[in-house]
């Protein structure tokens, strides 16, 4: 090489190196506990939850069972039943029902209902008061 090929060599990188700047790299963290965004904490629990396949041995088991076709059949009559009773108190008689767990007693005294629950296994009665039925306006 010639000094002339070296001083254009050395005018080509000086010209290129002043070109190129550089800054300091920092660090941010993902982790809200460490610093980080706050916003990324529902996405990465979510992610932690979504690959624990740990299943604790001392956790109730709360899986659905879906009521019977029977099941569905009572609970529906019974509140037909319900139903019509309160019906039957809104025309000025008075009724009851019982079913497996309940005694409901229903009496509408002059606008006064008073429907009246009894537990039959433990035989606690709650008892509920509605006044102003029959409000005249």
């Amino acid at each position: 090489m010639t000094r002339r090929t070296l001083t254009l060599a050395a005018g080509v990188l000086l010209g290129c190196s002043t070109a190129v700047s550089a800054t300091e790299l920092v660090y941010t963290p993902v982790n809200p506990s460490f610093g980080g965004n706050p916003i990324n904490g529902s996405y990465l629990l979510g992610n932690a939850q979504a690959q624990n396949d740990y299943k604790d041995p001392d956790t109730p088991d709360f899986s659905y069972e879906q009521p019977s076709a029977l099941d569905r059949f009572t609970d529906q009559l019974q509140s037909r039943l319900l139903s019509q009773l309160l019906t039957d108190v809104g025309n000025g008689n008075t009724g009851s029902l019982s079913t497996d767990s309940f005694l409901i007693n229903i009496v509408d005294d002059s606008g006064a209902l008073s429907v009246e629950v009894t537990d039959k296994l433990t035989g606690e009665v709650s008892v509920i008061e509605v006044s102003g039925l029959n409000a005249t306006y």
